[in-house]
C-alpha cells in the first residue's frame, strides 16, 4: 500500500510493532545528525523487505525515526565515511549499507568507518527525491542545510574520504552504473575512482575540476576543502530496486573500504 494511504498514527503503530527489539548490545555505536529528518523506514516496503532481519537494522530503523542516524564501526587508524539517501527515493544504496552494517559487526577492521545509511529517513519514507524542498546533494554548500549539517559532521570527524552513493534511473543524468570523480584540487578522488571502477566494471565519470558540474554536491564539496571523494551510481528506476542494483552498490561499498585496505575483499 502506498505510504499515502497512511496517517501517521498507523505508520507509527505499525512500525513500533515491527521494529520491537531485544536488548541487545550491539557492535556499533550510532549517533544523530540531524533530529529534524527522521521517518519511519519501515513504511517503505521496497526498502524493508530488502534488508536484513536482523536486530541490528531494527535498531537502525528505529533510530531513523528520530532522525539522520550516523553509525560508526571501529576506533582507531583512518577514518572514512559512507553515505547513501542523499535523495530518498533512490533505494539500492541504502538497502545495501543496511547488509553493510550487518556485515562489519562480523568483519575485522584496519580503521574507522562511519555510515549514513538514510541521510534524510522522512524523505525515503515518502519515496521521496526531495527533503523539505531540497534537493540535498545541491545544497550542501548551503549553511542550514541538512547536507551542510553532513559536511560538517565529517570535518569535525577529520573524515579522511566519502563516498556517496546513489542509484539513476534509466535515461536521467547519468542514466548508467559508473563512479563520478575529480582530478582538482583532490587528485585522491580519481585515484579512489578509477579503482573501484575497475573492480567493478562500473564507468569512470571524471570531471577536471570539483564544483564545475555539481555545485553544492557533497563529493564535489568535499572534493574541494581536499577531503577525496566519489559518488558511485548504480541503475535502478527511483522508487524501487531489484537485487543486482543493491549488491552492486554493496560491491561498490566495499571497495572503496578495500581501497584503504580497512577490509580485505575480493569479491
Amino acid at each position: 500500500m502506498p505510504i499515502s494511504y497512511f496517517n501517521t498514527k498507523t505508520v507509527k503503530k505499525i512500525s513500533e510493532k515491527i521494529l520491537n527489539t531485544s536488548k541487545k548490545k550491539l557492535d556499533f555505536n550510532i549517533r544523530h545528525i540531524s533530529k529534524e529528518s527522521g521517518g519511519y523506514i519501515s513504511a517503505n516496503p521496497a526498502v524493508f523487505d530488502n534488508i536484513p532481519n536482523t536486530i541490528s537494522s531494527k535498531k537502525v530503523l528505529r533510530e531513523a525515526i528520530k532522525g539522520t542516524p550516523l553509525i560508526k564501526f571501529g576506533d582507531g587508524g583512518v577514518s572514512v565515511m559512507i553515505i547513501s539517501g542523499i535523495h530518498g527515493n533512490e533505494l539500492p544504496p541504502q538497502i545495501a549499507s543496511l547488509i553493510l552494517i550487518n556485515e562489519l559487526e562480523n568483519i575485522p577492521l584496519n580503521g574507522t568507518v562511519y555510515i549514513i545509511p538514510f541521510s534524510a529517513p522522512k524523505a525515503t519514507m515518502y519515496n521521496s527525491r526531495w527533503f523539505d524542498s531540497d534537493d540535498l546533494n545541491r545544497v550542501a554548500n548551503i549553511d542550514g542545510s541538512l547536507s551542510n549539517s553532513i559536511m560538517k559532521i565529517i570535518k569535525e570527524l577529520k573524515i579522511i574520504s566519502v563516498a556517496d552513493f546513489h542509484s539513476t534511473a534509466p535515461n536521467s543524468n547519468p542514466g548508467k552504473e559508473g563512479i563520478f570523480c575529480t582530478m582538482k584540487p583532490s587528485p585522491e578522488s580519481y585515484h579512489i575512482g578509477k579503482y573501484i571502477s575497475n573492480k567493478t566494471h562500473s564507468e569512470i565519470l571524471s570531471y577536471d575540476h570539483a564544483g564545475s558540474a555539481y555545485q553544492g554536491a557533497i563529493e564535489d564539496e568535499c572534493n574541494i576543502l581536499n577531503i577525496p571523494a566519489v559518488t558511485c551510481e548504480v541503475l535502478c528506476p527511483n522508487g524501487s530496486t531489484t537485487e543486482e542494483a543493491y549488491k552492486k552498490s554493496l560491491k561498490q561499498m566495499k571497495y572503496f573500504l578495500s581501497y584503504f585496505d580497512i577490509i580485505s575483499f575480493g569479491g
